[in-house]
């Protein structure tokens, strides 16, 4: 249900008519990494919000994917993206939900947007019997980790990188 005026951005489980919208924001989470890291992530290319729309249509109807956008009168503001997972022994993980994106424009930061959209999702994985949720997010990204961790996330991996073509090593 789209919000009024009065009440603020909702979260709803999104739609198809919202892909491109969530494409946008999708390139625009590929960019921030990549200004963070141009070694460790993606690079943004002109086709990227398409490329992103079409694998997020590939996950709208997974019964174990959670795709969901904050809605702010008809206008998609921010999405997260989430799955459930079984056993991971890579990870040394048992099941889990996995937050794989939460992504806010930036014109809406700061009021609260991030938080209904995890908080929302935090509440989808415990409706179906999940239970923990992980994520993981950018060292530089010092928002998100305290909106994680004002929610209960602890940190329980840091993940390192290293260019093998690195000539000081």
């Amino acid at each position: 249900m789209p919000a009024d005026s009065t009440t603020g951005p909702v979260a709803r489980r999104a739609t198809a008519a919202d892909l491109p919208r969530i494409g946008h924001l999708g390139a625009l989470l590929v960019k921030e990494h990549y200004d963070f890291d141009t070694l460790r992530f993606l690079a943004p290319r002109n086709r990227t919000p398409a490329d992103y729309a079409l694998f997020m249509r590939s996950q709208l109807d997974n019964p174990d994917v959670a795709v969901l956008v904050a809605d702010d009168n008809g206008d998609v503001i921010g999405y997260s993206y989430s799955a459930i997972e079984g056993y991971d022994y890579m990870s040394l993980r048992g099941p889990a939900g996995v937050v794989h994106d939460i992504i806010v424009d930036p014109e809406y930061r700061g009021r609260g947007v991030g938080r209904l959209l995890l908080e929302a999702t935090l509440q989808l994985l415990k409706s179906r019997g999940v239970p923990r949720v992980v994520l993981t997010t950018a060292e530089q990204n010092e928002w998100a980790k305290r909106l994680f961790e004002s929610v209960g996330f602890r940190r329980t991996m840091i993940e390192m990188t290293r260019e093998l073509d690195d000539p000081a090593h």
